[in-house]
């Protein structure tokens, strides 16, 4: 006779309230999902299960996510699907810049799979994308946040560095003592090196990075990451709860409250980072546009910089 509970699912863990999000059901959500499927785009609100995705859409805000929907890693923290990717869509630059121009952006984030397939991991599609938008919007300021072109990553940043994003973001996502396990196939200190590389190559460009908390790290940690950071000269520092997507994916070790994340975020600001976004709901790209306005503000009143036009709000995921 078989026993049957031995093989129950999985119970996901109950979050805290402070990180419960209502479900999504306002007219803008509905709209901003069928401009996305109307574009066939992909977006990482969706495939990464984000929590805000309510709040963003509703406002026509949306992270849109280039060379399709199949990564070829498996992160253990990550909810986008893997295997073979699809051929790189020609098409796709282009339906980026209409939907950006349809909503009106004043500020784009542009991220992507990990495609290992491609020589070049997918850099030419990040050029193609940022050069479609300028050419649609000239005025939309761009955020790209990209994988670490494993084993590309000298060609492919220098080609994206030409193109002139607003924003160069790459996470870090943890520390490096639990890279073995939740971002096998990364490595941290190439991912630093990348970061660097961007400012060594162009100092205009604003360099961001983030982590997740809750998967086990320990606060002096978390230090250290800062510290490494502000070695690589990284402007803006993102820290955010991590969440379970699936019962598959890591266990939440700790449900951070948000009195520590204030307590990270006061000590991110004093090791010197331009600006820091600390928060259980905090996400790579959550209100993006307004804080490339704080990042552009920060940086005009060192420089004495008066701008005649306000920057906008922007998007986020």
């Amino acid at each position: 006779m078989n026993d049957l509970s031995s093989t129950s699912a999985p119970v996901r863990q109950r979050k805290p309230d402070w990180i419960r999000v209502k479900a999504p059901t306002s007219a803008g959500f509905a709209a901003t999902r069928e401009l996305m499927r109307s574009k066939s785009l992909t977006t990482v609100c969706e495939e990464a299960a984000c929590p805000n995705i309510g709040e963003c859409w509703s406002k026509k805000h949306a992270t849109v996510m280039i060379l399709g929907d199949t990564c070829t890693r498996a992160c253990a923290f990550c909810n986008v699907k893997t295997g073979m990717p699809r051929a790189v869509d020609a098409m796709e630059p282009q339906n980026v810049a209409d939907a950006a121009a349809q909503m009106g952006l004043a500020h784009i984030v542009i991220t992507s799979v990990d495609r290992d397939d491609l020589p070049d991991g997918g850099a030419a599609q990040f050029v193609k994308v940022i050069q479609a938008i300028r050419r649609s919007n000239p005025t939309t300021t761009i955020e790209i946040l990209t994988p670490d072109f494993r084993n590309k990553a000298q060609a492919a940043v220098e080609a994206i560095i030409e193109a002139r994003p607003d924003v160069y973001n790459h996470n870090l996502e943890t520390v490096p003592r639990l890279y073995p396990t939740i971002r096998p196939g990364a490595r941290y200190y190439a991912s630093l090196r990348l970061l660097e590389s961007v400012k060594r190559h162009d100092p205009s460009i604003f360099t961001k990075s983030g982590v997740m908390l809750g998967l086990g790290e320990q606060r002096l940690e978390i230090h250290q990451v800062m510290d490494d950071m502000r070695s690589a000269d990284i402007d803006f520092l993102t820290m955010g709860q991590y969440l379970q997507p699936t019962p598959r994916h890591a266990k939440v070790a700790e449900f951070v409250t948000p009195k520590a994340f204030d307590a990270y975020a006061g000590i991110a600001r004093a090791k010197g980072f331009m600006l820091v976004a600390s928060s259980p709901l905090t996400r790579s790209s959550y209100h993006a546009g307004d804080d490339f306005a704080k990042l552009r503000a920060t940086r005009d009143a060192k420089l004495g910089v008066t701008r005649t036009v306000p920057a906008g709000s922007g998007v986020s995921a």
